[in-house]
Formats: structure tokens, sequence, C-alpha cells
């Protein structure tokens, strides 16, 4: 069996080192600038990567980061890793009590805000799909990713504003997180049907077979998976140790659905995610458990994550001002104004309805992570990678002064 040597386990020590020490400084520059953490860390890849430091000093970002292929593959590993684990705690943010109590309501403003985008960027990228950067051979599987990129709200992202805002446990706040997890769950749903439909996405046993295990895997998860885990949480919290027991178990079950939807042809971290939702929906799941959960994955695996995006391509050579500023506008505008118009459609004030648009269109990480799968299955260039980057990054800086001023308005 092939194994690191020494010189690649040092240089992929070095790697990881660089990326948790460049994440940690420029994520703590975000917080004073009462940004989002992942703001600093999307940064700090993109200066570590072939963009700025590739370009001051190319010799040593070509050792550091692309020396030999046993490392790439080891830190590839890694990454696919925290990308797993990062959609897990997703799947925990999940209260489905909160949606519940929401109901019809945030249903209506999920589903509106989802359904403008995903239509309108079905039809700019299906109509011009070589000057946005999709792939023309698989053009309507193509053009449907890219609506669906542009309607995902980052769940993580939008809480920790909501929180700095002091707006979180207020009902528009609720309302807020309560769309954000319904267009969470429907968003993972369809890009899993869509990567089945994809000629690269499909496993083996073919789409349909694929389709009806994934909702089946979802039904079983949030019904019977859910009645198991408040089973066995009791006796793991009396019987392990505390936290040892909890978090090897629930990583493990969680690698486990990984690895199940991965075989029946949908990405491994729509698993990861579903098992999320069943885990962080048990009363038996404390809020000290939840909170090391989040420690832990969010300050090791998360960073990881992020600061790896700006380690894929080069966002001067491969940026597209037509592109980016197609995929800014259309994203912002249509994401807006579909929440907007759902909160209306709802029966809530024009005020609220302008502050859950402003809420829901904030991104910066599940659609980072779908725009990166789709990159890797070749649905997309790297022109509209970087643009769904900047479009996150815009939303993500903006979403928190806008919510705020729409919050003093007097209407």
């Amino acid at each position: 069996m092939e194994t690191l040597n020494h010189k690649e386990v040092i240089n992929l020590l070095l790697q990881i080192a660089t990326m948790l020490i460049a994440a940690r400084l420029f994520a703590e520059v975000a917080r004073q600038l009462k940004q989002p953490a992942v703001v600093g860390e999307i940064i700090a890849g993109i200066i570590l990567g072939p963009t700025i430091l590739g370009s001051i000093m190319p010799d040593f970002q070509q050792y550091l980061f692309h020396s030999n292929d046993m490392t790439n593959v080891a830190l590839d590993g890694f990454v696919q890793i925290s990308v797993v684990l990062l959609l897990f705690i997703a799947g925990i943010e999940v209260e489905l009590q909160v949606v519940w109590y929401q109901g019809k309501k945030a249903l209506k403003i999920a589903v509106a805000s989802m359904a403008l985008p995903i239509i309108a960027g079905f039809v700019v990228a299906y109509a011009f799909p070589e000057f946005l950067g999709v792939n023309i051979n698989d053009r309507v599987v193509a053009s449907t990713f890219f609506g669906l990129a542009i309607s995902i709200t980052a769940l993580a992202v939008v809480a920790r504003v909501l929180m700095d805002l002091n707006l979180f446990k207020t009902q528009t706040g609720l309302l807020i997180i309560a769309s954000a997890m319904i267009i969470d769950v429907l968003g993972w749903i369809v890009f899993s049907v869509i990567l089945s439909l994809s000629d690269s996405g499909t496993g083996g046993l073919g789409v349909w077979p694929t389709i009806a295990l994934t909702l089946i895997f979802t039904l079983i998860m949030l019904t019977v998976g859910k009645g198991l885990i408040n089973r066995t949480l009791p006796w793991i919290n009396k019987k392990m140790a505390w936290p040892g027991g909890l978090l090897s178990l629930s990583l493990a079950t969680c690698f486990l659905a990984a690895s199940f939807t991965e075989f029946i042809g949908i990405h491994a971290i729509f698993g990861a995610f579903i098992f999320g939702v069943a885990l962080g929906d048990s009363e038996f799941l404390t809020e000290k458990a939840k909170e090391i959960l989040h420690q832990f994955i969010n300050n090791i695996f998360a960073p990881i994550f992020f600061v790896s995006i700006g380690l894929k391509v080069n966002f001067i050579e491969s940026f597209d001002f037509g592109v980016t500023g197609v995929v800014v506008i259309v994203g912002l505008l249509t994401k807006y104004y579909g929440a907007y118009l759902g909160g209306r459609l709802a029966g809530v004030g024009r005020k609220v309805s302008i502050v859950t648009g402003f809420g829901l269109s904030t991104r910066g990480s599940m659609d980072i992570i779908l725009g990166l799968i789709a990159l890797e299955y070749g649905l997309v260039d790297d022109s509209l990678f970087i643009g769904l980057v900047i479009l996150a990054l815009i939303s993500s800086i903006a979403s928190g002064p806008l919510m705020g001023w729409a919050g003093k308005m007097k209407i």
C-alpha cells in the first residue's frame, strides 16, 4: 500500500498548519470589523492561493500546496471530511419545532425566495451558457444548478447576523430562521436530485432508484432514525464518557449516513446533513453538547474548507467582470424580491418582509459548498464559481447593515 513519505508528511502538516493559522488571523480581523468569520477565512484562502501568494512567491506557493500528488490527495481528503462535517452541523442547526411553529408563513417565504432565483437563474444560464460558463453538454442540469446556487441562504451566517442585531429571538428573527431552515432542507434535496441527473453525478443504481432511495432515506431518518436517536442518546450520555462517547458515535454515524448517500449516487454531504437534522432535533442532545460539536467543527474543519476555496482557482486570471456582475445582480435582486413577495403573500407586514428579504439574501457557506461541488463535477467553470464566491462575500458583508437599516425604517 502506497503511503506518504517523510517529506510528504511534513508538507501535509505545513499545509494544514498554514491554513489554520491564516484562517484564524483573518477570521479575527473579520470579527473586529463585525463581519462573519467565513469572510475572513475565504480571504485567507485567496491570499494563500495562486491569486496572491502564487503571484508574489510562486515557487514557495508551489512547494507548499502543489509539490506532489500524494500530499494533494491527502489534503483533498481532509477537505472532503471538512465539507461532510460542515453539513452535519448545518443540519444540527435545523430546529424542526421552530419550523412547525412558524408554519405556513415560513414555508411560503422559503418557497418564494427559492422559486424566483431558480427560475431566473435557469433562464439566464440556459439562454447564455457559454457566456456564463455552464456546461453546455449538460445544459439543463447545469442551468438548474445555477438557479439553485443563487437561491440558497447561509443559515449559520444569517443566524450570527441576527444575534448581532439582537433580532434572533424576535418574531421577525424566528421567521427568517425558520424560512432559512426550510430553504436548507429543500435546497439540498433538490441539489441531490439534480446531481443524480447529471452525466457525472449518477451512481450505478440509475436515476429513479437513486431519487426513490433518497426520499426513503430522508423519511426514515426523520422518523424511525429520530426515534432511535431519542432512545440511544440517554444511554450514551449515562453509560459512556462524556462528551467523548457522544462525539465519537455521532461523527461515526454521520460518516455512515454520508457513505450511504454517496453509494446510492447522491453526494455524501446530503447524508451528513439529514443525520444532523435528526440528531439536532432530539430532546436529549443538550445545548452544551451542540456547542461542543460546533466549536470542534467550526474552528478546525470549517476553516480548512473555506481556505481551500482560494486554493482552487486564480481569482484574478479567471475573474470575468461580466459573469460576476450577472451573478451578483441576478442573485441579489431575485433572492430579495422572492423573499419579500413571499412575505407579502404570507400576510407579513411590509417592514418585516423587507427585513426578511435582506436576511434571506445572506450567503456564505452552503451555497459555496454547492458551487465547489458543481465545479468539481464540471457543471460550471472557474469564472462562474468566482462569481458565486463574490456574491457570497458581498451578501454576507451587506446583510447586517441592510437589516439594521430596514428595521429602523418608518413605514
